[in-house]
């Protein structure tokens, strides 16, 4: 039995160097390849500029970090208290908990503030 129509022609329609536009093609895919198999190369080209407050910037002294830090852990166990007032019972416990263990953290971090010396 004869087919009526022609085989088409066997070519390979994943090669990016088949149509008029390829380079521009190549160049898109390398960009995607680069954004996910290699994104610290990505973040370092950006021209965002981050938060300073939140960077490890060795400008910071010790009494700052270890004061935002306390804050940040007092902040912290606030909200889990308040979440936890709104689960029932068996979750509540399990958001006081975690609470609990973020005040202990804070216990900590102001007990390192009270022995920081302050450098002249």
């Amino acid at each position: 039995m004869t087919k009526s129509t022609p085989h088409p022609p066997v070519t390979d329609p994943a090669s990016p160097y088949e149509s008029p536009n390829s380079k521009r093609f190549h160049d898109a895919a390398e960009r995607a390849l680069d954004h996910y198999l290699n994104p610290a190369a990505a973040i370092m080209a950006s021209t965002h500029e981050p938060e300073a407050m939140y960077l490890a910037n060795p400008k910071y002294n010790t009494e700052s970090l270890l004061a935002n830090a306390s804050e940040t852990l007092s902040s912290a166990s606030e909200m889990l208290n308040n979440f936890a007032a709104t689960l029932d019972t068996s979750h509540r416990k399990t958001a006081l908990g975690i609470a609990q263990v973020v005040m202990l953290g804070e216990l900590a971090v102001n007990q390192a503030l009270d022995h920081v010396e302050l450098k002249e």
